[in-house]
Parts: C-alpha cells; sequence; structure tokens
C-alpha cells in the first residue's frame, strides 16, 4: 500500500477528526486512525466507540489497503513538516508504516486495521436537510447549558424534536435551562433524540466557516452528518428526557429589559463580591430601577452597582447564581434582553429582543433563596 498526499491537506483533514480520539480508550487500538486506501480515494476513520468521525482525500495512487496509525506520532510529525507532497507506504504483512518527505523518513509501527472497530451502517433512517449556520447556531445556543453529571445521562446531550413546522433544541442541567426553536429545520416525521453533548461539540468544531448543507439521518439508535467530505456517526443517548414545558413559567407579568452587556459587565464586577460556595448575587427591581448587589458574610466583603433599565411590573428582590446567568448572557448576541418574572422563588426567564428571523431563543435560570449560605 503506497500513496502520495500534500502534508498540509493530509494535516488539516486529520486535524479536524482527531478530537473523537481518547488518550486512554478502553480499547487501545482506539489510539490509531484508520487509513483507507481505495485508488485515489483515502479514507481516514476515528472512533471512541460513541462516536465516529470519516474523513475522505484525494491522493496520488492506483493501489489499495488498510493500515492503523498511532493518531498522535502522525500528527506531530505532520505539524512538524513544511508544506510538501509526502509519500506514504505500508508493509502488509509487518504493518511497518514509513512517511517518506523531502529531506527525511520516519518509520512507525502500524496495527492490524482488522481490530478496528467496524463503522455503523446507515439504515435508511429519518434524513433532514438543513445548513450548516443553523446547526451551527442550535449547538452554540444550547451545549453550554448540558450536565455533566453522569447520574442522570439524560441531561448529559441536547434533546432535538423535529416536526412539520420547525425543530426544537433543548438542554438543561436542572439550573437552567435552554429552549432553541427554529423555523428553517423541518422534517415530515415528528421525532426526538438525544444527541451526546460530546459529539456536538465535534461537531460544532469542525463546521466549516461557510455556509454549507448539511444531512442528518437518524435511526432508533444512531444519528448521521455528512457535510464535505466529513461524515460523522455518534450514538444516542437512550433515556427519557425531563418533560422541560412544564419547567416553563407561563404567567410572568414582571418584565425588565436591558442592555446585555451592560448587566453582563455588571454581574462579572459584582460576582467576585459573592459567597464563594453560593455565588449570590440579589436583583432589585423597582420602576426603571435596578439594582444589583453581593456579599461574603465570610470575609465581610460587599459590592451594589444601580443599573438603567425598563421595569414594568411589582417591586421586588430575587436572587440568582452569578456564576449561570453570566453564562447564558454571555452565550447570546442580542444586544437588549428580557426578563420574565412572576415570584422570587419562581424561574426567571431571559428572552433576546432582537432574534433572527427563524429562531425563537428562551433561556430559563433558577433563583436562589436570600440570605441562604451553604
Amino acid at each position: 500500500m503506497k500513496f502520495v498526499v500534500s502534508s498540509s491537506v493530509l494535516l488539516k483533514q486529520l486535524s479536524a477528526i482527531n478530537g473523537v480520539v481518547s488518550t486512554n480508550p478502553i480499547v487501545p487500538i482506539l489510539e490509531n486512525f484508520l487509513l483507507t486506501l481505495d485508488g485515489n480515494s483515502l479514507t481516514v476513520t476515528a472512533s471512541d466507540l460513541q462516536t465516529v468521525m470519516i474523513t475522505e482525500i484525494e491522493v496520488e495512487s492506483s493501489e489499495k489497503g488498510a493500515i492503523a496509525i498511532p493518531a498522535k506520532l502522525l500528527l506531530d510529525t505532520l505539524r512538524g513538516l513544511p508544506e510538501q507532497p509526502i509519500t506514504l507506504q505500508v508493509n502488509a504483512e509487518t504493518f511497518g508504516t514509513e512517511i517518506i518527505s523531502d529531506n527525511g523518513r520516519y518509520k512507525l509501527s502500524g496495527e492490524n486495521p482488522i481490530d478496528f472497530p467496524k463503522t455503523p451502517a446507515v439504515n435508511r433512517g429519518q434524513s433532514v436537510d438543513f445548513s450548516s449556520s443553523a446547526l451551527g447556531s442550535a449547538i452554540s445556543n444550547t451545549l453550554f447549558a448540558t450536565s455533566t453529571d453522569d447520574l442522570r445521562p439524560a441531561m448529559t446531550g441536547v434533546f432535538v424534536q423535529m416536526g412539520a413546522e420547525s425543530a426544537t433544541f433543548v438542554a438543561t442541567d436542572g439550573h437552567r435551562l435552554v429552549r432553541y426553536r427554529r423555523t428553517d429545520i423541518k422534517s415530515d416525521i415528528d421525532t426526538s433524540m438525544i444527541i451526546q453533548r460530546k459529539a456536538l461539540n465535534l461537531l460544532k468544531s469542525c463546521l466549516p466557516s461557510e455556509d454549507v448543507p448539511v444531512k442528518a439521518e437518524f435511526t432508533s439508535s444512531n444519528a448521521f452528518f455528512s457535510f464535505g467530505n466529513i461524515r460523522m456517526i455518534c450514538r444516542l443517548i437512550d433515556e427519557r428526557f425531563p418533560d422541560y414545558e412544564n419547567a416553563i413559567p407561563t404567567n410572568n407579568p414582571n418584565t425588565l429589559t436591558i442592555n446585555r452587556m451592560e448587566i453582563l459587565s455588571s454581574l462579572r464586577r459584582i460576582s467576585i463580591y459573592s459567597n464563594r460556595t453560593t455565588h449570590q448575587v440579589r436583583m432589585k427591581m423597582a420602576l426603571n430601577d435596578l439594582v444589583i448587589s453581593a456579599e461574603d458574610l465570610d470575609y465581610s466583603n460587599e459590592a451594589n452597582e444601580r443599573l438603567m433599565c425598563e421595569y414594568n411590573g411589582d417591586d421586588m428582590e430575587i436572587g440568582f447564581n452569578a456564576k449561570f446567568l453570566i453564562e447564558v448572557l454571555g452565550n447570546l448576541s442580542s444586544k437588549t434582553v428580557t426578563f420574565e418574572l412572576s415570584a422570587p422563588n419562581r424561574a426567571g426567564l431571559i428572552i433576546p429582543v432582537d432574534q433572527e428571523e427563524n429562531e425563537d431563543i428562551l433561556m430559563l435560570v433558577m433563583p436562589v433563596m436570600l440570605n441562604t449560605y451553604v
């Protein structure tokens, strides 16, 4: 097996799928890339058993063959090479591999490609087409709110509901919830699934900067994404997602509208003085007036700021975890946001005022009890 390829082209494609390779995998073969050559087409596969990423590269060759090559060693070698054609040749009996550049030869030990896990096949599942920008926005607006608690596996992914009129993406960790809906992603068949956080992170990182079409296919156990010369297959989370609709309060008579960056900057300053365990900040609202404050009784630290806003409703004071508020506001792009509130012990909704035509974003943050410290 032998082929010639541009070092920079190979490096770019391998880097796009390298995120799926684990440093200490359960199966040692997964530390490798699987290279499969068929004439002038080279297919490279990376897997962690839960997620598989595949890229195709055009090379100069007329041979066939396969080899599993250590991912880190190959990538480190390519990173150190200047742009040039390189030749990669493999001994089919010993799996010894040699990389030949203009002024060097690099020998490494490959492994038997038969030991590499088989890639799940697409079994004519449901198919949906949409743009990479729409998918990227959906991931960016929800992924940060997923849980890292493996004891609640349903919350460690993003719940996706698809229907004839829109697609809804939901993420929650029990303290905050994001519901992101797009009317330009539609499906002929109503369906729902939970997609793993790691898979979505990998998908987001390899989406191109330019807007390209993405094809997604879903079966009962896997999701398949393909765009350009990259394919990704990920195992779905087989759990029941919480009934998020009932968690969203519907009667919220108190509304506060404010510049997003002003309140975000204020929260970042005030949170420095909050309790190190609860990260609690107070929001005291009256007519067109907002006071944000925090105190840490253990160290006698205290801070407050007054901000101009548009507030309609009864005077009220509510506490939030500053970390959650900062992260929610930091992931929005809207210039202005509206807080919809009902009572100090009920969740608050944060809604961007200026949203794109095809999107509907709602973010929920649970309050914390005032004057309580763990």
